[in-house]
């Protein structure tokens, strides 16, 4: 027996050809809402972690940090403008391009970030630990996730990626939190920044040092100047009273009649 087809479904049948394609990420994105930090506490703390960082790694060109950065990672995010990016995120194994306006996934291989903090407010806080870090454990897959207050020293928290599921970090002794794929603990830190007195957070090596700031090293290394100029002068100066001393005694010994180079 044939089968025949109407003309409405040969209709549809015309209408998928071979040459259909799925519709392109959009190209017109943006980078910029106008939208500031919270605060200039905000984002001297965003600074700090960049800033140090670099110079934690200043040796190396494999890596990328944003600050306050979209991030895109599929078309339909993109088309309705939904979300902003971390406030600080280290994207490993990667060319560090600074020319980046912000981090689009599927221009980047597929990479997402390897470790994210955001700087958390009350205003934000329900956010940063209910959807952003539902979306940074089962869409980024992002192994180390962690949030502070820079107006809250307690605020520290921190997860790793355990199973595709994010298990809450446990404080060390010091109430810092180890970030396995960086290598380095996050913990806080009392002083003055851009004269901005508060507790930070800040890096700290696998020893327990503290990981500086370019101007924080440019001052020890001046310092460290400054000492090894003063223990250059120390050595002068006794150089100098040694000799003083000789020639006294030799001219003790010229006054006793004895010849100073047989004693």
């Amino acid at each position: 027996m044939t089968t025949e087809t109407s003309p409405k479904t040969d209709e549809l049948l015309t209408e998928v050809t071979p040459d259909w394609e799925p519709p392109m990420p959009p190209t017109d994105l943006i980078f910029d809402d106008g939208e500031l930090l919270e605060s200039k506490r905000h984002r001297i703390a965003m600074n700090l972690l960049i800033d140090s960082l670099y110079q934690h790694w200043s040796d190396r060109s494999d890596f990328f940090v944003g600050g306050n950065m979209f991030i895109y990672y599929s078309s339909i995010q993109a088309r309705n403008r939904d979300f902003k990016g971390p406030d600080f995120f280290v994207v490993l194994n990667v060319e560090d391009n600074t020319d980046r306006q912000g981090w689009v996934v599927w221009e980047e291989a597929g990479r997402y970030p390897d470790a994210i903090v955001e700087l958390t407010s009350p205003s934000t806080a329900s956010v940063d630990i209910g959807s952003k870090k539902d979306i940074y454990e089962q869409t980024f897959r992002t192994p180390n996730y962690f949030i502070f207050n820079p107006f809250d020293k307690n605020s520290l928290q921190g997860w790793h990626l355990v199973n595709h599921q994010y298990q809450e970090l446990q404080r060390n002794d010091r109430g810092w939190l180890w970030c396995q794929r960086l290598g380095l603990w996050l913990g806080t830190w009392e002083g003055t920044i851009l004269r901005e007195s508060a507790v930070w957070l800040r890096f700290y090596d696998s020893e327990g040092n503290l990981v500086l700031l370019p101007g924080e090293v440019a001052e020890q290394e001046r310092q460290r100047a400054e000492q090894e100029q003063q223990r250059a002068e120390q050595e002068r100066q006794r150089a100098e009273q040694e000799q003083q001393r000789a020639e006294r005694l030799a001219a003790k010994l010229k006054e006793l009649g004895v010849d100073p180079d047989s004693v």
